[in-house]
Protein backbone atom coordinates (compact mmCIF):
# COMPACT_ATOMS: atom_id res chain seq x y z
CA UNK A 1 0.00 0.00 0.00
CA UNK A 2 1.60 3.54 -0.92
CA UNK A 3 0.85 5.66 2.11
CA UNK A 4 0.46 9.54 1.56
CA UNK A 5 0.02 12.66 3.15
CA UNK A 6 -2.06 14.85 1.08
CA UNK A 7 -1.92 17.84 4.27
CA UNK A 8 1.63 18.98 3.65
CA UNK A 9 1.40 22.10 1.16
CA UNK A 10 3.65 20.20 -1.45
CA UNK A 11 1.29 17.74 -1.78
CA UNK A 12 -1.69 19.97 -2.33
CA UNK A 13 -2.88 21.54 -5.21
CA UNK A 14 -5.12 25.06 -6.00
CA UNK A 15 -6.07 24.39 -9.54
CA UNK A 16 -6.97 22.01 -11.96
CA UNK A 17 -4.39 21.49 -15.13
CA UNK A 18 -2.82 18.50 -16.61
CA UNK A 19 0.94 20.74 -15.86
CA UNK A 20 0.18 19.85 -12.38
CA UNK A 21 3.52 17.50 -11.45
CA UNK A 22 2.45 14.11 -9.80
CA UNK A 23 2.73 13.59 -6.31
CA UNK A 24 2.59 9.73 -6.60
CA UNK A 25 2.33 6.66 -9.35
CA UNK A 26 0.75 4.16 -8.94
CA UNK A 27 -0.15 0.23 -10.37
CA UNK A 28 -3.51 0.16 -11.41
CA UNK A 29 -5.09 -2.06 -8.38
CA UNK A 30 -2.31 -1.09 -5.94
CA UNK A 31 -4.35 0.46 -2.83
CA UNK A 32 -3.56 4.08 -1.64
CA UNK A 33 -4.21 5.20 1.59
CA UNK A 34 -4.06 9.18 1.72
CA UNK A 35 -4.56 11.87 4.59
CA UNK A 36 -6.58 14.65 3.70
CA UNK A 37 -6.92 17.96 5.16
CA UNK A 38 -10.35 19.81 5.39
CA UNK A 39 -12.19 22.60 3.07
CA UNK A 40 -9.87 25.07 5.05
CA UNK A 41 -6.86 23.31 5.24
CA UNK A 42 -6.11 23.28 8.76
CA UNK A 43 -7.01 27.59 8.77
CA UNK A 44 -9.67 26.52 11.94
CA UNK A 45 -8.82 24.61 15.12
CA UNK A 46 -11.45 23.01 17.39
CA UNK A 47 -11.32 26.09 19.35
CA UNK A 48 -11.85 28.29 16.76
CA UNK A 49 -14.89 30.73 16.97
CA UNK A 50 -17.34 32.42 14.45
CA UNK A 51 -14.86 35.24 14.07
CA UNK A 52 -11.98 33.38 12.67
CA UNK A 53 -14.06 32.60 9.96
CA UNK A 54 -13.53 36.68 8.69
CA UNK A 55 -9.19 35.44 9.09
CA UNK A 56 -9.91 32.29 6.33
CA UNK A 57 -7.65 32.70 3.27
CA UNK A 58 -9.81 32.13 0.49
CA UNK A 59 -6.56 31.61 -2.14
CA UNK A 60 -5.92 28.54 0.69
CA UNK A 61 -9.25 27.23 0.85
CA UNK A 62 -10.52 23.72 -1.50
CA UNK A 63 -6.90 23.16 -2.04
CA UNK A 64 -6.79 19.05 -3.32
CA UNK A 65 -4.50 16.62 -2.22
CA UNK A 66 -2.47 15.38 -5.66
CA UNK A 67 -2.72 14.28 -8.18
CA UNK A 68 -2.11 10.68 -8.21
CA UNK A 69 -0.59 9.27 -11.70
CA UNK A 70 -1.93 5.70 -12.77
CA UNK A 71 0.00 3.67 -15.06
CA UNK A 72 -1.76 2.86 -18.34
CA UNK A 73 -4.22 5.67 -18.05
CA UNK A 74 -4.50 7.98 -21.40
CA UNK A 75 -6.90 10.29 -23.11
CA UNK A 76 -10.39 8.79 -24.03
CA UNK A 77 -9.90 6.10 -21.07
CA UNK A 78 -12.29 6.15 -17.85
CA UNK A 79 -10.95 5.96 -14.41
CA UNK A 80 -12.55 3.98 -11.64
CA UNK A 81 -11.79 4.97 -8.28
CA UNK A 82 -12.80 2.18 -5.89
CA UNK A 83 -13.37 3.95 -2.54
CA UNK A 84 -12.52 1.36 -0.53
CA UNK A 85 -12.76 3.54 3.31
CA UNK A 86 -12.93 6.82 4.62
CA UNK A 87 -12.43 7.50 7.95
CA UNK A 88 -13.63 11.00 9.30
CA UNK A 89 -11.24 13.24 11.80
CA UNK A 90 -12.48 13.28 15.36
CA UNK A 91 -14.64 16.63 15.06
CA UNK A 92 -15.23 18.86 11.96
CA UNK A 93 -17.63 22.12 11.85
CA UNK A 94 -20.60 23.35 9.50
CA UNK A 95 -21.17 27.13 8.97
CA UNK A 96 -23.49 29.49 7.92
CA UNK A 97 -22.57 32.37 5.40
CA UNK A 98 -24.74 35.24 5.16
CA UNK A 99 -23.18 34.92 1.32
CA UNK A 100 -23.61 31.60 0.74
CA UNK A 101 -26.04 29.20 0.21
CA UNK A 102 -29.17 28.99 -1.19
CA UNK A 103 -30.79 31.70 1.26
CA UNK A 104 -28.07 34.25 0.89
CA UNK A 105 -28.45 37.12 3.76
CA UNK A 106 -31.17 35.23 5.67
CA UNK A 107 -29.80 34.25 8.45
CA UNK A 108 -26.43 35.58 10.12
CA UNK A 109 -22.56 34.11 10.00
CA UNK A 110 -22.38 31.17 12.50
CA UNK A 111 -19.61 28.11 13.13
CA UNK A 112 -20.91 24.78 14.81
CA UNK A 113 -18.03 22.22 15.95
CA UNK A 114 -19.17 18.83 15.73
CA UNK A 115 -17.38 15.70 17.72
CA UNK A 116 -17.69 12.82 15.66
CA UNK A 117 -17.72 9.29 17.49
CA UNK A 118 -19.30 6.43 16.83
CA UNK A 119 -21.17 6.87 13.79
CA UNK A 120 -22.77 10.21 14.94
CA UNK A 121 -21.96 14.02 14.97
CA UNK A 122 -22.64 15.83 17.84
CA UNK A 123 -22.75 19.54 18.25
CA UNK A 124 -20.53 21.38 20.71
CA UNK A 125 -23.61 23.86 21.21
CA UNK A 126 -26.91 24.31 20.67
CA UNK A 127 -29.14 21.97 18.16
CA UNK A 128 -31.17 20.82 21.04
CA UNK A 129 -29.21 18.12 21.56
CA UNK A 130 -29.87 16.88 18.34
CA UNK A 131 -27.34 13.49 16.98
CA UNK A 132 -26.52 13.32 13.47
CA UNK A 133 -25.72 10.00 11.66
CA UNK A 134 -22.42 10.69 9.54
CA UNK A 135 -22.19 9.30 6.30
CA UNK A 136 -18.83 10.22 5.45
CA UNK A 137 -17.13 11.33 1.65
CA UNK A 138 -14.98 12.83 -0.49
CA UNK A 139 -16.49 16.31 -1.43
CA UNK A 140 -13.80 16.55 -4.26
CA UNK A 141 -12.96 14.13 -7.00
CA UNK A 142 -10.87 14.41 -9.91
CA UNK A 143 -9.02 14.06 -13.20
CA UNK A 144 -6.89 16.74 -14.93
CA UNK A 145 -8.78 18.41 -17.77
CA UNK A 146 -8.09 18.19 -21.20
CA UNK A 147 -6.26 21.57 -21.92
CA UNK A 148 -6.29 24.64 -20.12
CA UNK A 149 -6.60 25.83 -16.13
CA UNK A 150 -9.70 25.60 -14.04
CA UNK A 151 -10.75 27.13 -10.17
CA UNK A 152 -11.06 24.56 -7.82
CA UNK A 153 -14.84 25.84 -7.53
CA UNK A 154 -16.98 25.22 -9.29
CA UNK A 155 -17.57 21.30 -10.31
CA UNK A 156 -16.53 20.42 -13.77
CA UNK A 157 -17.05 17.46 -16.68
CA UNK A 158 -13.73 16.08 -15.34
CA UNK A 159 -15.42 16.10 -11.47
CA UNK A 160 -13.69 18.05 -8.81
CA UNK A 161 -16.30 19.98 -6.30
CA UNK A 162 -19.01 17.25 -7.02
CA UNK A 163 -20.37 17.27 -3.59
CA UNK A 164 -22.22 13.70 -4.24
CA UNK A 165 -23.28 12.22 -1.04
CA UNK A 166 -23.76 8.61 -2.63
CA UNK A 167 -19.85 8.49 -2.93
CA UNK A 168 -19.50 6.96 0.36
CA UNK A 169 -16.91 3.57 0.78
CA UNK A 170 -18.32 1.38 -1.32
CA UNK A 171 -18.92 3.31 -4.20
CA UNK A 172 -17.14 3.40 -7.45
CA UNK A 173 -16.85 6.13 -9.09
CA UNK A 174 -16.21 6.40 -12.88
CA UNK A 175 -14.26 9.94 -14.40
CA UNK A 176 -13.20 10.41 -18.04
CA UNK A 177 -9.55 10.55 -18.50
CA UNK A 178 -8.02 13.65 -20.09
CA UNK A 179 -4.52 13.23 -19.80
CA UNK A 180 -2.24 11.22 -19.48
CA UNK A 181 -2.22 9.51 -15.98
CA UNK A 182 -5.16 10.85 -15.11
CA UNK A 183 -3.85 12.76 -12.44
CA UNK A 184 -6.69 12.37 -9.90
CA UNK A 185 -6.75 14.26 -7.07
CA UNK A 186 -9.30 14.36 -4.04
CA UNK A 187 -10.43 17.01 -0.96
CA UNK A 188 -12.92 18.51 1.03
CA UNK A 189 -14.10 15.30 3.30
CA UNK A 190 -17.62 15.73 4.63
CA UNK A 191 -18.87 13.78 7.42
CA UNK A 192 -22.82 14.94 6.74
CA UNK A 193 -24.29 16.92 4.11
CA UNK A 194 -27.69 16.55 2.23
CA UNK A 195 -28.13 16.73 -1.27
CA UNK A 196 -27.23 19.89 -2.73
CA UNK A 197 -25.26 20.96 0.10
CA UNK A 198 -28.09 24.10 0.15
CA UNK A 199 -26.76 25.80 3.45
CA UNK A 200 -23.85 26.43 2.12
CA UNK A 201 -21.55 23.29 3.81
CA UNK A 202 -21.53 20.01 5.20
CA UNK A 203 -20.10 19.03 8.16
CA UNK A 204 -16.65 20.10 7.08
CA UNK A 205 -13.40 17.35 8.37
CA UNK A 206 -10.13 15.96 7.83
CA UNK A 207 -10.06 12.31 6.41
CA UNK A 208 -7.89 9.23 5.85
CA UNK A 209 -9.12 7.78 2.63
CA UNK A 210 -8.26 4.28 1.08
CA UNK A 211 -8.38 4.02 -2.43
CA UNK A 212 -7.17 2.14 -5.74
CA UNK A 213 -7.76 2.57 -8.93
CA UNK A 214 -8.37 0.87 -12.35
CA UNK A 215 -8.30 2.16 -16.03
CA UNK A 216 -10.74 1.00 -18.55
CA UNK A 217 -10.22 1.19 -22.13
CA UNK A 218 -12.96 1.68 -24.86
CA UNK A 219 -16.06 4.06 -25.51
CA UNK A 220 -15.39 7.18 -23.03
CA UNK A 221 -17.22 8.95 -21.16
CA UNK A 222 -18.24 12.74 -21.20
CA UNK A 223 -18.92 13.40 -17.91
CA UNK A 224 -18.74 11.38 -13.95
CA UNK A 225 -20.37 8.32 -13.45
CA UNK A 226 -20.69 5.46 -10.45
CA UNK A 227 -22.13 2.57 -8.54
CA UNK A 228 -23.60 3.61 -5.44
CA UNK A 229 -25.44 1.65 -2.53
CA UNK A 230 -28.88 3.57 -2.33
CA UNK A 231 -31.64 2.57 0.02
CA UNK A 232 -29.95 -1.01 0.54
CA UNK A 233 -29.64 -1.51 -3.00
CA UNK A 234 -26.54 -1.49 -6.11
CA UNK A 235 -27.46 1.59 -7.94
CA UNK A 236 -26.05 3.02 -11.59
CA UNK A 237 -25.37 6.25 -11.15
CA UNK A 238 -24.34 9.04 -14.08
CA UNK A 239 -23.81 12.68 -13.19
CA UNK A 240 -24.75 15.98 -15.37
CA UNK A 241 -22.90 18.92 -15.11
CA UNK A 242 -24.19 22.74 -16.18
CA UNK A 243 -24.78 26.10 -15.37
CA UNK A 244 -28.53 25.34 -15.42
CA UNK A 245 -30.52 22.79 -13.34
CA UNK A 246 -32.53 21.63 -16.02
CA UNK A 247 -29.60 21.38 -19.29
CA UNK A 248 -27.82 19.11 -15.57
CA UNK A 249 -30.74 17.07 -15.77
CA UNK A 250 -30.94 16.20 -19.64
CA UNK A 251 -26.83 15.52 -19.28
CA UNK A 252 -27.85 13.17 -15.79
CA UNK A 253 -30.12 11.37 -17.99
CA UNK A 254 -28.48 11.37 -21.56
CA UNK A 255 -25.62 9.38 -19.20
CA UNK A 256 -27.94 7.08 -17.74
CA UNK A 257 -29.35 6.08 -20.65
CA UNK A 258 -26.00 5.29 -22.48
CA UNK A 259 -24.87 3.47 -19.21
CA UNK A 260 -27.74 1.22 -19.86
CA UNK A 261 -27.08 0.46 -23.76
CA UNK A 262 -23.55 -0.54 -22.58
CA UNK A 263 -25.58 -3.34 -20.56
CA UNK A 264 -27.47 -4.47 -23.35
CA UNK A 265 -30.81 -2.10 -22.86
CA UNK A 266 -31.57 -0.03 -26.10
CA UNK A 267 -31.97 3.58 -25.93
CA UNK A 268 -35.38 4.05 -26.13
CA UNK A 269 -36.12 1.31 -23.83
CA UNK A 270 -33.67 2.69 -21.76
CA UNK A 271 -35.47 6.78 -21.76
CA UNK A 272 -38.31 4.34 -20.73
CA UNK A 273 -36.87 2.79 -17.86
CA UNK A 274 -35.58 5.85 -16.80
CA UNK A 275 -38.93 7.48 -16.52
CA UNK A 276 -40.13 4.28 -14.31
CA UNK A 277 -37.52 3.08 -12.19
CA UNK A 278 -34.43 6.15 -12.33
CA UNK A 279 -34.54 9.30 -9.34
CA UNK A 280 -32.88 12.42 -10.13
CA UNK A 281 -31.11 14.37 -7.22
CA UNK A 282 -29.86 17.65 -6.75
CA UNK A 283 -26.50 17.11 -5.79
CA UNK A 284 -24.82 19.91 -5.70
CA UNK A 285 -26.17 23.85 -6.35
CA UNK A 286 -24.40 26.48 -4.29
CA UNK A 287 -20.80 26.30 -5.86
CA UNK A 288 -22.12 28.48 -8.81
CA UNK A 289 -22.01 28.68 -11.44
CA UNK A 290 -22.12 24.72 -12.37
CA UNK A 291 -24.75 22.35 -10.91
CA UNK A 292 -24.70 18.80 -10.18
CA UNK A 293 -27.54 16.93 -10.81
CA UNK A 294 -27.19 12.80 -9.94
CA UNK A 295 -29.79 10.34 -11.92
CA UNK A 296 -29.83 6.76 -10.33
CA UNK A 297 -31.72 2.98 -11.03
CA UNK A 298 -31.13 0.23 -8.98
CA UNK A 299 -28.97 -2.27 -10.86
CA UNK A 300 -32.01 -5.08 -10.55
CA UNK A 301 -34.05 -3.20 -12.49
CA UNK A 302 -32.11 -4.11 -15.66
CA UNK A 303 -31.43 -7.94 -14.28
CA UNK A 304 -32.90 -10.23 -16.43
CA UNK A 305 -34.32 -13.77 -15.57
Amino acid sequence: MIEIDGTVPQNIHYKWSKNNKPIARVQQGEKVRMEIPDCFINQLTENSTVEDLKKIDPASMDGASGPIWVEGAEPGDILEVDIHEIKPGKWGFSMTDEAYGILPGRFQDKLTLWDLHDGLAIPRSGFKGIKMPTNTFLGIMGVAPADGEFPMLPPQYFGGNIDNKLLTAGAKLYLPVNAPGALFSAADPHAAQGDGESGGTGIETAATVTLSFRVLKGKPIKYPRAIVELNSKRCLLAMGIADDLYKAAQLAMDGLIDELERRGVPGGEGYTICSLAADLHISEMVDTPNNVVSMTIPLDVIQRS
